[in-house]
């Protein structure tokens, strides 16, 4: 079996119980430009480190999955001197044999996390099931359907169709708990209109409501979905009126799969005049800091 390469720090964090916060290497190779990636993944990982945990930067570094990278490994990633695929759990094989560069997503961060024991995971936003189209699904939710990580991140990305990817979740046993909130976020901003069943206000709360599912046998991850800060969400109608724009160019460049979720975001970037960007940003550093705390709070 190949191994998952863990940093030294990581290895030592895991092996004596300290909370270790698992980061995805998406936004960096494929998220941002040059240097602004590069200063998030640094910044993300101090944001972990002052709220008591470790984290673990993961991707693919020349074929070896590796949970906790080196500093000059994420600047590697984020220069791009050398080509980076975006990588999920289908591609793993493919990267390893070729000794290629992967950046991880969400589901194949989960994986790797899983592998070494790592509980929790910050992102900004899932994927789910996309507009007008049941069939076209994110690899994210069949993860986190099977693998026992607690995934903090803002609810699903708002170009999705959010009523469908919650459905799925339930259907296929995963909990979603709001942080905070009795709605699911959509990711730029903090309500939905989507009710959610299960509401939990502390990072306390948050690990025992998870712990409790894992003690019971059950072996799916757990999404806690953290909305927005007020003072960084963007007006929701605006957000509406430049998806429903976005969606409607795809259609007519025939946009379709893989490619339709990295257009739609750089899309709404543009109509925002930034806006969107910069509620990402915010919602990165707000779920590393919530992802920290609760780790923490499972390992207590």
């Amino acid at each position: 079996m190949v191994s998952v390469r863990q940093s030294d720090e990581v290895a030592a964090a895991l092996s004596t119980g300290q909370p270790v916060v698992a980061l995805e290497s998406t936004v960096i190779s494929h998220g941002l430009p040059w240097p602004q990636n590069l200063e998030l993944a640094q910044e993300l990982e101090t944001i972990v480190r002052d709220q008591g945990a470790i984290p673990a930067t993961i991707a693919i570094i020349a074929g070896q999955p590796c949970a906790g990278l080196s500093s000059d490994e994420i600047e590697q990633l984020a220069r791009g001197d050398q080509p980076v695929r975006k990588v999920s759990r289908r591609d793993f094989g493919a990267v390893i044999a070729n000794r290629e560069y992967g950046a991880t997503t969400v589901a194949a961060t989960m994986l790797v996390a899983h592998r070494v024991g790592i509980k929790v995971f910050a992102t900004g936003g899932i994927g789910g099931v996309h507009r007008g189209d049941a069939g076209d699904i994110s690899a994210d939710l069949p993860e986190l359907s099977h693998t026992p990580v607690a995934v903090v991140c803002a609810g699903a990305k708002s170009i999705l169709d959010l009523p469908r990817t919650l459905e799925w979740l339930e259907t296929y046993g995963v909990p979603v708990l709001g942080y905070g909130t009795s709605e699911f976020p959509a990711f730029y901003t903090r309500s939905s209109g989507l009710s959610l069943t299960d509401r939990v206000d502390t990072p306390s709360a948050a690990a025992a409501g998870i712990q409790a599912h894992w003690d019971f046998g059950l072996l799916s991850g757990v999404l806690v979905t953290v909305p927005i800060a007020e003072a960084d969400a963007p007006d929701s109608a605006s957000i509406d009126a430049y998806t429903t724009q976005a969606l409607q160019e795809a259609t007519e460049q025939g946009i379709t799969g893989k490619d339709i979720t990295p257009f739609l975001l750089e899309r709404l970037v543009d109509l925002s005049g930034g806006e969107t960007l910069r509620a990402n940003l915010a919602l990165l550093r707000q779920n590393a800091a919530v992802a920290a705390q609760i780790a923490a709070a499972l390992q207590s």
